[in-house]
């Protein structure tokens, strides 16, 4: 069944989420983005935001970082498996440091992916392998709640000071877990100035869309004791004092 994705309208985020689709054959009904345009992967990505059309990245597009690579498209050089770039960017001390990460970064396996898509959420008309949100934390709060609201799971972000778009557009993926990455702590997403310096990027993997969708349906999306301190302190302390009267009555 298809997701109501219209309920993220209520988020009134500035810009659109999109869901990103992994291909090994050419995706049908959707144009190709141009070949004139050479951005990084994470740039494709707010393009996608900023157009708010859907379109194809394929192999015989550009790319201008290592975006081709995490998605499986291309493989990487020896110099930057053996860390040669990240001390000459002054994010590791030594290359031993910044070889670690290739060991760890989730990158899709070689030859496995052709075709990414990109697909604004008024667009869609099936589950995303990926959608991706971005906004400030307080608005994305009402996201990372609708993954716990019905399921108790915990918070989690993971991600390193390079390589941001693995994080989120691999790894939710490959790991079937919701990831949040603040762009200011990865060098690339930081450099690009992609998004205002308080964003943060929420990454839900498919086998978590309808979950989180639902729950945004379900759930109040403003909270009461969000809207000031003095209400959190009057809402919380009645709760306290209402259970202390109730359990006098056992």
């Amino acid at each position: 069944m298809k997701p109501d994705f219209s309920v993220i309208d209520k988020l009134n985020l500035s810009l659109p989420p999109v869901g990103v689709f992994y291909d090994l054959f050419r995706p049908e009904g959707l144009p190709q983005l141009d070949k004139g345009i050479e951005k990084s992967l994470c740039e494709i990505f707010r393009y996608a935001q900023e157009t708010g059309t859907p379109f194809y990245f394929g192999k015989d597009n550009k790319e201008t970082c290592v975006g081709r690579i995490m998605v499986g498209m291309d493989s990487f050089p020896p110099s930057a498996e053996s860390g040669q770039i990240g001390p000459r960017l002054g994010v590791f001390d030594e290359a031993r440091c910044n070889a670690r990460l290739y060991y760890s970064v989730r990158r899709l396996p070689c030859g496995s992916v052709n075709y990414v898509s990109f697909v604004p959420y008024r667009h869609l008309t099936r589950t995303p392998d990926v959608l991706v949100f971005t906004g400030t934390a307080a608005q994305l709060e009402p996201v990372l709640r609708a993954s716990t609201y019905s399921t108790g799971e915990s918070y989690h972000s993971e991600c390193t000071p390079v390589m941001g778009c693995s994080w989120f557009l691999v790894y939710p993926y490959m790991t079937g877990k919701i990831n949040f990455v603040v762009p200011s702590f990865v060098h690339g997403l930081h450099g690009r100035q992609l998004w205002p310096s308080d964003t943060v990027v929420v990454a839900v993997p498919y086998q978590w869309v309808p979950t989180v969708l639902g729950n945004l349906v379900e759930m109040p999306l403003e909270l009461s004791g969000h809207a000031g301190k003095e209400q959190y302190y009057a809402e919380f302390g009645g709760i306290l004092k209402n259970l202390d009267e109730k359990m006098k009555e056992l």
